[in-house]
């Protein structure tokens, strides 16, 4: 019986074993940031975005996760992402950016879309700004 066990132990283990290499050889290289990538996440920052927006699920609920936004049909274009960086709206405010910096920022929210994807579903994320367990 023990023997029979350990057999079962042992075969699991390569077994799962083989599913870990082969999970960890199929992962794609990251994506290097560029210089412009650099300073929108400098802006990111320095701006402090993450107390209202998140990036992979963490940081703040007042505003939408923006993971994900550059690559949205509706709101992925950087004439989109501008203006509402430009103009803020009635909970984001005007910061004041350039356009060097909104055009940095545009670069880095790019970048991160493409390194992975997370979305807050709306019934998790209270009036307040605060998340629902």
């Amino acid at each position: 019986m023990k023997f029979k066990l350990w057999v079962t132990l042992i075969i699991l283990f390569f077994i799962y074993s083989f599913y870990v290499y082969i999970y960890s050889c199929s992962e794609k290289q990251p994506i290097q940031p560029n210089a412009s990538v650099l300073s929108g996440w400098k802006v990111w920052q320095n701006k402090n975005c993450h107390t209202c927006h998140q990036l992979y699920g963490l940081g703040g609920y007042m505003g939408p996760d923006l993971t994900n936004i550059a690559s949205d049909a509706n709101k992925g274009s950087d004439e989109y992402m501008k203006t509402f960086m430009k103009y803020g709206t009635d909970k984001m405010p005007n910061l004041h950016l350039t356009e060097q910096e909104m055009t940095s920022l545009v670069s880095f929210l790019r970048w991160v879309d493409k390194s992975g994807k997370t979305r807050v579903p709306r019934e998790s994320v209270h009036w307040t700004g605060t998340y629902i367990f």
